[in-house]
Formats: structure tokens, sequence, C-alpha cells
């Protein structure tokens, strides 16, 4: 019979300083199936060197290893990995078990990287909890658990997918006689039902329960002899095997298993959580409270552009903004309006003069900005009357000393239960009546924060200046003509009439997309400095994760020992590292939600909007930054020596 375990000239050296010490040297050994082995030696004669060889926990320097014929000389890591998960049992001296998990979970964990079903599972563990005589303390966590209790956990878990072959290392070493006698008569009952068990231990006593000893003294069999003459034979072990899952439900309930541990360890590292969190917090709630600002403050914009009047051009004396000498500029003159209004491309046209007065009625007195308007005016600026009425073209043509105005300006004139419509009020020393109350503006264009009074521009200019020419004259262009030929159409007539270019245009399109391109680059400009925020954020949950590496390196050990694929464990860092990005999202949109709606409360200027996409993208950037942040951390987990992670505290 081809033994179950062949091990041939294996030398296991380690470095030291410069050198290298040899801790096992020239190992020849077999051991065939159903064998009971007991390794023994002193603290540091290669015994606990040589079962993690045994195991697949670590690789010899040199030498051959077999299990069942095969070499493990050129085996990947989860190739490894399935050999323990699928042929080999541990049983720890320190026990080894996941202080997260209760007794049950503990059991379960290497049947869920064999890919078995959730039921059989649990069934299984169930059954060898119970066999063991934890049946009532499946839900106990192993610091819930005497020293006894936990070894017998060990024992089930390395029974869990079958365990054809036990490896024991001083499993009795951190117990009391009693408990240690009941895990030896455990190990004999195993060895009966057809186990290959191996023990290492260094108590004589022990090593006399097996059928075989092999002796180890600084790295060499000394000795190899049986106690027993027994004629060993493979058994078949029926009760251990289950139903293997499909690979992609397999694939499923590791996922699930990673998640559940991913949240396990959140939870156990509360504060560290948070502040792993708060740097992803703070630049997701800068991303989506800046989009949000912008688009609040561009569409309020647009609003007042848009209430000033739609598809209109305003055109003033000069040479441009800022021309110093506009006010010396006196050729824009009501026959420019007439003659535009004629035009095909014109839907309306209402010429402006502006004086400052004191308004007076009765005993109050106020200063105000007196408009002079066309009858057109109210319709160009989309501005609608509350109560009374607006004046027509026959009012001013008739300079007819009428005036409309708006809430503010009844406000500081008059008391809540006065009708203004028919009250007489002083312009300066000119009366008129008011005919009109407008409805509340609401663009700041218009001047919703200032007093406004309207009347006819022939009133004003007659009457109160003395003047012929205007201040600015507004077209309203036709639907069905662009803002660009008729701006080009209005600049052709008025060069013809006036020989020179003295006036300027403003274009309402113009200015908003100037407004729009400036706040998308204010936008930017601010979002860029979120982002780096976000990458910041992204640097600490990296920092955070290494340490969790560090501090759980024992926990991936265990994982490894008992079959975990290096992408298992990859995959349980980064989901935590995700879930953890994710959180932190949901928290981050969530605080910049609350800030909206204290802006929306503390502030009438503008509110902020929020987009379905600002909150998709949030969430986008953080499970970027889950991944992208967390993969470092989880493949250093990943690439971690079981046998060095194992003996990690």
């Amino acid at each position: 019979m081809s033994p179950i375990l062949e091990i041939k000239n294996l030398y296991r050296k380690f470095p030291s300083g410069d050198d290298e010490v040899a801790v096992l040297k020239d190992i020849n050994l077999t051991i065939e199936a159903g064998e009971l082995v007991a390794i023994i030696g002193q603290s540091g004669s290669g015994k606990t060197t040589l079962m993690n060889i045994l195991g697949c926990l670590d690789r010899p320097s040199s030498g051959s290893y077999k299990v069942h014929g095969k070499s493990t000389a050129d085996m990947e890591p989860d190739e490894l990995a399935e050999l323990r998960r699928e042929h080999f049992g541990f049983i720890f001296q320190r026990y080894h078990l996941l202080g997260d998990m209760d007794a049950l979970g503990n059991v379960e964990v290497p049947s869920i990287y064999a890919n078995y079903s959730y039921e059989e599972r649990i069934e299984k563990a169930s059954k060898l909890l119970t066999r063991l005589g934890l049946g009532e303390r499946m839900k106990y966590k192993p610091g819930q658990l005497s020293g006894g209790q936990q070894q017998r956990v060990s024992i089930a878990r390395a029974l869990m997918n079958g365990g054809d072959i036990i490896l024991a290392d001083e499993p009795t070493g951190a117990l009391d006689s009693r408990s240690g006698e009941e895990v030896i008569g455990i190990l004999q009952e195993l060895h009966a039902d057809g186990h290959t068990i191996i023990i290492v231990t260094h108590d004589i006593s022990i090593a006399n329960t097996a059928h075989r000893i092999i002796e180890i003294k600084d790295g060499e069999i000394i000795s190899d002899k049986r106690t027993k003459d027994v004629e060993y034979q493979a058994k078949t072990i029926t009760d251990n095997k289950m139903q293997v899952t499909h690979p992609w439900e397999g694939a499923i309930n590791r996922f699930n298993e990673a998640f559940k541990m991913a949240f396990k360890a959140m939870l156990a590292h509360r504060m560290r959580t948070f502040l792993t969190m708060l740097g992803i917090i703070i630049g997701i709630a800068s991303v989506v409270s800046v989009i949000a600002l912008g688009e609040g403050s561009r569409q309020k914009i647009l609003k007042d552009i848009s209430s000033m009047g739609t598809n209109t051009i305003n055109i003033y004396p000069g040479k441009g903004f800022g021309d110093r000498d506009a006010r010396k500029i006196h050729t824009l003159t009501v026959a420019d309006g007439e003659i535009l209004k004629q035009q095909n491309f014109v839907d309306s046209v209402t010429p402006s003069v502006n004086d400052s007065v004191t308004v007076r009625y009765k005993n109050i007195s106020i200063d105000a900005q007196i408009k002079g308007v066309g009858e057109d005016f109210f319709k160009v600026k989309g501005i609608e009357i509350d109560k009374g009425m607006m004046f027509d073209r026959k009012l001013v043509g008739e300079y007819a000393q009428v005036a409309v105005i708006d809430p503010i300006t009844q406000k500081e004139l008059f008391d809540e239960d006065v009708d203004p419509i028919g009250k007489v009020i002083m312009l300066g020393s000119v009366p008129v009546r008011i005919i009109g109350l407008s409805k509340k503006l609401s663009s700041t264009f218009m001047g919703a924060d200032t007093l406004n009074i309207w009347v006819p521009y022939t009133t004003l200019m007659s009457r109160m200046l003395g003047q012929s020419y205007l201040n600015n004259i507004t077209v309203r262009v036709s639907d069905n003509v662009t803002s660009a030929a008729a701006e080009a159409g209005i600049n052709k007539i008025l060069l013809q009439r006036h020989r020179t270019q003295d006036f300027y245009l403003a274009n309402l399109d113009s200015i908003r997309q100037t407004i729009e391109s400036t706040t998308a680059t204010m936008r930017l400009l601010i979002s860029m400095i979120a982002a780096i925020a976000l990458v910041v954020g992204g640097i600490g949950v990296m920092n955070i994760m290494l340490v969790s590496v560090t501090e759980r390196t024992s926990e991936i050990g265990i994982r490894m020992a008992v079959g975990a694929r290096q992408s298992d464990i990859m995959q349980q860092f980064l989901i935590e590292s995700v879930v953890v990005c994710l959180i932190g999202g949901v928290l981050g949109i969530s605080l910049a939600l609350l800030i909206g709606q204290v802006f929306g409360q503390v502030s009438d200027m503008f509110s902020m909007i929020f987009s379905v996409s600002s909150i998709i993208f949030a969430f986008v950037c953080s499970t970027l930054i889950g991944v992208v942040f967390g993969f470092i951390p989880a493949k250093n987990a990943a690439k971690l020596d079981p046998v060095v992670a194992l003996n990690r505290e």
C-alpha cells in the first residue's frame, strides 16, 4: 500500500542574520492511512515545524513531500489550501478559534470554503458538537467556554470536512489532566473510526497511547518505533462527506461569510471604524453639497434671468459695460424704439428712463428710483398685476400722471389695511395716481429687494426730467428668430441711424451662458477640493485596513489553516473596505441632505438642489475608494504565509 504521507530528504531552514539555521535535517518519513502516530521531542527540536509541513502550512527548504502520492513542491497556495481543506484537520494547543463567532460558527468555517450547502453545514456542525458533548453550548463564543470545551470545538472543526488526517499539536498542553484525558480519548475514538491521527507532544505518557512513536532531536529523527504490532488498513469514513454545491452557490456562500465577518470586525472596533469613515463622510458630503449648491445657484440665476424677459436684448448707450462716457451719450431715442418695433424679428419694444426722487404720501417720505417704461414693459419683463391695471399706449401717449407700484413700495408707503389703488403720491413735485399693484417680484435682476415705481416713460421724460433721450431700450425678439440673428439686425439698423457705434447690446442668452460657464468653473474647482478630501479619506481607509490586517493576522492564519483560498482572504478584507466606504458614503449623503435642510431654513436666497445623478456618483466614488484603497491591504492579507500568520499573536 502506498503511504498517505511521504517525506524524503527534507530540510527546513530559517534565516538567522546573514546565515541560515536548519530546524529540520534530512528527514525521511512515511505515514500510512489509519495510523496513530506520536511525534515527540523537547521544545525547539523541530516537531512543530514538521507538523506544519505535514499539514501544508509550511514548505520545506529542500527535499520532497507527497500527499496521497502528489508532490507539494510545485503546488500553488490555493492548491495547498485545497489539500488542507479536503484532507487535513488541525487541533492546536491554543485552540485558535475565532473569537467573534460562536461554537457552531467556528465548526462551520471549513465547510464554507469547501462549498458545502448551508443546511448541510449546520446539520453536520450540530451533530459533531452534540457528539462531543457541546450540544447545549453551540451558541457560546470561545470566551464563554472552558479550555476543554474550546478544544472540543477545535476537534469538531477538524472533522467538519472529513478530517482524514488529524494533526494535533500539543492538544492537551493548555488543559488540566481530566480534560486532557478526555481529548486523548476522543482522538482514540476518531482513530478507531478510520482517521489517521498524528499527535505532536512532549509528554511521553500521551505518546504511549499511540501505536507508533517518532522522536526528534535537534531537527533529526533519532527514533521511529511501533509500540503495537497493528495491521493498518484504510477505512472509509462514511459519516463525514457532504454534498458539494454548485461553484456559483459556493462562491455566494463564501461571499456571505466574508460579508458577515466584515460587519463583525467593524462592530468590534466601532470607534476605529467611525474614524476610518470620517474622511469618506466629509469627502462625499462635500461633493454632494457642492453639486447641490452649484445646481441651486445655477437654477436661481437662470430663473432670475428668465424673469427679466425671455429672449430679450437690451440696448445701452456707450461702447460697453463700464464705459465712463456713457452718461454723455444722448443718441438713444424714442424714434429708435419705434423703428425697431416695426421690424419682423421684433415681438415688442419698451423704452426706459430712470430718475431718483423723493416719494411722499401724507407724512411719509422715502427715496426711490422711478422707472419710466413703455406699455409693453410688463409683457417684456413678465411682470404680473395683482390689483388694478397697467398703463396702456393711450396713457403713454397722453403723458398720463399714473403709476404702478410693487408690494415693497406699498408696504413702505401705506398701512396694511389701506388699498393703494387710486391713491395719489408725490414723485418729487409731480403728483401721480396709483392705478396698479404688481405681484411680488421673484428676480433680483428686476429689483425684487428694492422699491419699484413704474410710470409712462413719456411722463418721466417730459414732466420730470425734461429730456428727449432714453437710458436704454429693451427688445423682445420673436420666438421664431434666434437671438444672434436679432442682435445682428438691431446692430445694423442702429448703425445706419447713428452713423457710429455709440451703443452696445446686452443679450441675456450671452449673460446666461457666461454665468453658467462661471458657475461650472467654480463648481469644478470646489469639486476638486472635495475630491482631494475623498483621496485623503481613501488613504485613511488604506492605513486603517493595513493596521487591521496586522491586528488580525492570527485570524487570517486560522482561516488559511482550515482551507481558505487566497481569494477568500482577499475578498473578506476587500469587502470590509468597501462596506466601510459605502456606509461612509451613505452617512456623507445623509449629512449633505441635512446641510441642505439647514441651508434652506437659514437662507432665502436659493435652495440646494440634490440630483439622483450626484447621489449615484457619490455611491460610485465611495465604492471605488473602497476597492482601490482596500486592494493593497487585502492583497497583503492574502499573501501572508499560513504558518507565520498562525504563530502571530
